[in-house]
């Protein structure tokens, strides 16, 4: 079945205390937008569009970095969800399928439940989404007849009677694109906070004769976002979630709730992942890694048999071949390193290519930026790094080549050859005793006179 995804990114989020728009507020590791938009990909929509009101631009931007395909509307009064969704009628002219509404502050929302939606649609003209709430509180009651639902009452409006019903509207609604709208043009602001609510449609359909139902879900996939103790919540979830899913993918996690993923962490069956690691947004781990303690991830891609850390980190555009290894206080960039390379110390590798089974040294810098521009290192097979290298890009390091310790390398070396730039040791005996006097003489003078 055809679907479109109508996503409302227009609020504010006063509670948020914040100049970012509420549905850019972050969410491991990306935005609350970028998770429902996930979410509802796995549709395949023929259409996205995302209302945006405040802070448009930052919205649009946001939308169009995860998916340039879709359209972004902006909704320059918030007069309610309906006007909202209103705003999205010019982008989806000609489209004849199911249309779902979903919230850009709405993160959890799960394929599994919206697959569901579009099922129901298939047999009924108006489909909302529902849970069971804990406690209802101020939600908006699901009025039901059997399986068919009659109407939505916001708490507001409700009376003591609907106030009792558990019940509850999630907002989310599910609706063929011209009944959609044309349920939308007939929606009035005649309540109590003098909004055009979107969930209008259920009662407007039914007294046309239509069918309405609701599809339940999990209280939890309706948690939405309005402030910052909420995000930090939704954190908490998103990670205990992420976990469980790790252990259930054959993931050893000695220490799970020290370890932070990302919405898109990928990691393979058997690596181990120790105490303290953070993924950041675009990590591949792939089966047998290790990654240690208290690394930092983001944008890379580690394989098979790899190992990285403790305090390590890995930038975007880094590429770990298998067995490579990244050790202790190492940074590496926008590099790739060949199978069974080892950077094991104190050394930042940045905008380079290493071989196989190349050796780094303790200190070494590939220095990759002039001030201007960035250039490269390449760095053959069977290399051999001398501790405390300065590698001055762009610089290449031919196979089975040695840099003596201390050196720095500006012109390429050839290879097989041994590479050396520094001064030459001067010696001088006894002076260090006499030095050692002098200095131990003046310091005694200064604290007599002081």
């Amino acid at each position: 079945m055809n679907t479109a995804l109508v996503i409302l990114a227009a609020g504010k989020g006063t509670r948020m205390n914040s100049d970012l728009p509420k549905v850019l507020h972050p969410l491991a590791g990306a935005p609350l937008l970028v998770h429902a938009m996930q979410a509802g990909a796995s549709l395949g929509p023929e259409c996205t569009v995302v209302v945006a009101g405040h802070g448009a631009e930052l919205v649009r931007k946001a939308a169009l970095s995860h998916d340039p395909t879709c359209s972004v509307v902006e909704q320059t009064e918030q007069l309610g969800t309906a006007h909202a969704a209103a705003q999205a009628r010019d982008a989806l002219r000609g489209f004849d399928g199911t249309v779902i509404v979903l919230f850009g502050d709405t993160p959890f929302v799960r394929s599994e439940t919206l697959a569901a939606l579009v099922e129901a649609q298939s047999q009924h003209d108006v489909v909302i989404l529902g849970f069971e709430a804990a406690d209802p509180g101020r939600y908006g009651r699901l009025v039901m007849e059997g399986d068919r639902l009659n109407r939505i009452v916001e708490f507001k409006d409700a009376t003591d009677a609907e106030r009792a019903i558990s019940l509850c509207n999630s907002g989310v609604v599910a609706c063929k694109a011209d009944l959609l709208f044309n349920l939308i043009d007939k929606i009035s602001n005649d309540n109590a906070a003098g909004e055009y609510y979107l969930t209008d449609v259920v009662e407007l359909a039914r007294a046309q004769g239509l069918s309405a139902t609701v599809v339940r879900c999990d209280e939890s996939e309706t948690l939405g976002i309005n402030s910052r103790a909420e995000l930090a919540a939704a954190e908490a979830a998103f990670q205990t979630r992420a976990r469980a899913q790790a252990f259930d993918d054959g993931v050893t996690l000695p220490a799970p709730e020290t370890v932070h993923f990302a919405f898109d962490t990928v990691v393979g069956r058997d690596s181990v992942i120790e105490p303290y690691v953070v993924f950041g947004p675009g990590v591949t781990v792939e089966t047998g890694a290790t990654v240690r303690a208290f690394s930092h991830l983001e944008g890379c891609h580690l394989a098979r048999g790899s190992t990285v850390g403790p305090y390590a980190r890995l930038r975007p555009g880094t590429e770990l071949s298998e067995d490579a290894k990244i050790g202790n206080f190492v940074e590496v960039k926008n590099a790739r390193i060949g199978t069974g390379t080892k950077i094991n110390h104190l050394s930042y590798i940045g905008d380079a290519t290493l071989g196989d089974q190349t050796n780094v040294g303790a200190g070494t810098i590939t220095c990759n930026y002039d001030g201007v521009m960035k250039h490269r290192t390449e760095i053959g097979d069977g290399v051999f790094i001398g501790s405390n290298t300065m590698l001055v890009a762009p610089v290449h390091i031919g196979d089975n080549a040695m840099t003596g310790s201390g050196s720095v390398i500006t012109s390429d070396v050839e290879a097989e050859a041994l590479a050396l730039s520094r001064a030459p040791q001067i010696e001088k005996p006894g002076m260090a005793t006499k030095l050692f006097t002098m200095l131990r003489a003046k310091k005694a003078k200064q604290q007599r006179g002081s």
